[in-house]
């Protein structure tokens, strides 16, 4: 790691070789998603080459540094998709449901109309797992209007396809 902090680039490739398979199967075991897990690796080492400047050998080995740095992606992408289903239940099929592709168009409609501003919050925040201080970043505003176009997003979309269910139940 001091190698690829003093700037050698080819260090990063031996440290992604040692450590990538067991931080991959620490977050699958946890998670039983593949995909999730294979991202949750690929976000842990992007966060390294952002941060490899903080990073301190004497408070640790690497290993648990990107340990700890994946545990946190994965805690906070595991909450996301929670607080998204209990939410918005029918958004996300669990992994032995496949979603019908009619309800993946009406979700797709029901996101692209909302007003710009809530569009965007929500596609950052769901689609693209981001902190909503990374959106306030992004979008430069405060991050109380991150959370306030948040919220006002989920409600409309909530209204809109409870309407949608309910139009469909009456047929």
């Amino acid at each position: 790691m001091l190698s690829y902090q003093n700037g050698e680039e080819e260090a990063l490739d031996r440290i992604y070789i040692i450590l990538k398979q067991p931080l991959y199967s620490f977050v699958y075991r946890y998670t039983r998603d593949e995909q999730l897990s294979i991202d949750i690796v690929q976000d842990t080492f992007m966060q390294l080459q952002r941060h490899k400047k903080s990073y301190d050998s004497s408070k640790g080995k690497l290993k648990s540094y990107l340990f700890q740095i994946a545990y946190r992606l994965m805690v906070t992408k595991i909450n996301r998709r929670k607080k998204w289903q209990s939410l918005l239940p029918f958004l996300t099929p669990k992994v032995t449901e496949e979603m019908h592709h009619a309800d993946r168009m009406t979700i797709r409609e029901a996101v692209s109309s909302l007003p710009d501003k809530q569009r965007a919050v929500i596609l950052l925040f769901y689609y693209h797992d981001m902190t909503q201080e990374e959106i306030a970043k992004i979008l430069e505003i405060p991050k109380g209007t991150v959370k306030s176009r948040l919220h006002k997003a989920m409600k409309n979309l909530k209204e809109q396809l409870e309407g949608n269910d309910n139009e469909s139940r009456s047929i």
